[in-house]
């Protein structure tokens, strides 16, 4: 199986390089040269963070790795995973009904209100509208019967992610301020959660193969981290956008990548725009994380 060569570690620059497994401050080294993120970064203007963590090797390479960003809806990827986590462990099921009405539907709801005339939606069906629509409603149902904002953080915490954390519903908690910890992630932290929901043996081999087939079914990312992808390179994500009065708009993208004849990758992208614009999704802003995808490319055909 190949792994991330020494010579590319060595060449990657004012990046961070440590193993998957450790989750400590003080296990990060900073190499010294120009990184193409780094790069990527001056030119476009903002604050970009990324982490592409080989599954197979456990190495992890990024720009910003431990700087905290808001997560917006990325934090639905491993909302889904802990939701078949619990159906694993028998406290949910797949066809359980969860009610719901007029009073639960918030912004950017297209699967939930759909449903409203039938009173409710299953277990699965709400899963897969958070994941592959970016359902809100969906989501709020689902942290409900998870314990909450909380209750979901919790869940993250015994999973070993002392980082990532949620505090707010849908769709408060896209408004994330800089410097904010509410609501926030760091690009290694959600990249390690990721790796461990889906290649950790966290969830259960039915779990995992439905959550990636939603994955690669999503279609909200497609200009994204996957746009800077080679042809033919299987992949799944689930994006995250935050546009909030006085804040920095939010380009957001999770991925996994499965590269030919090697162990999957897992890519995490968080970039804030320079200024605010307010003014819905600017492809000129996706494009950053297209590029992204592209670095992540080479990397990945280097190693």
């Amino acid at each position: 199986m190949n792994t991330i060569s020494r010579r590319m570690m060595l060449g990657i620059s004012s990046a961070w390089l440590l193993p998957a497994t450790s989750w400590a401050a003080n296990a990060v080294t900073q190499h010294p040269t120009v990184h193409p993120l780094a790069q990527l970064e001056k030119k476009v203007g903002g604050r970009l963070g990324v982490a592409l963590l080989d599954t197979g090797s456990g190495a992890v390479i990024g720009h910003r790795l431990q700087e905290r960003f808001g997560m917006c809806s990325t934090f639905k990827l491993p909302l889904a995973a802990a939701v078949l986590r619990k159906v694993d462990e028998g406290s949910l099921r797949l066809d359980q009904w969860v009610r719901f009405s007029q009073a639960d539907i918030v912004p950017h709801s297209p699967v939930t209100q759909l449903h409203l005339t039938q009173g409710g939606m299953t277990v699965r069906a709400l899963a897969e509208a958070a994941q592959t629509t970016s359902d809100n409603a969906a989501a709020n149902l689902l942290l409900a019967l998870l314990g909450g904002p909380d209750g979901f953080t919790g869940m993250l915490r015994a999973a070993g992610d002392s980082v990532t954390r949620l505090d707010r519903m849908e769709p408060a908690m896209n408004e994330v301020v800089r410097g904010e910890v509410r609501d926030t992630t760091t690009p290694l932290a959600m990249a390690q959660t990721v790796s461990h929901q889906l290649t950790g043996g966290w969830l259960s081999k039915d779990a995992t193969a439905l959550l990636t087939g939603w994955m690669v079914a999503t279609q909200t990312g497609t200009k994204r981290l996957r746009a800077g992808l080679p042809p033919g390179w299987r992949a799944g994500d689930k994006t995250g956008t935050g546009m909030a009065p006085g804040m920095p708009d939010k380009y957001n993208d999770v991925a996994i990548v499965w590269p030919p004849r090697r162990a999957p990758m897992i890519v995490t992208a968080y970039y804030e725009t320079r200024v605010a614009h307010g003014r819905g999704i600017r492809d000129a802003d996706q494009a950053v994380l297209a590029q992204v995808g592209r670095i992540a490319a080479q990397w990945i055909r280097r190693s």
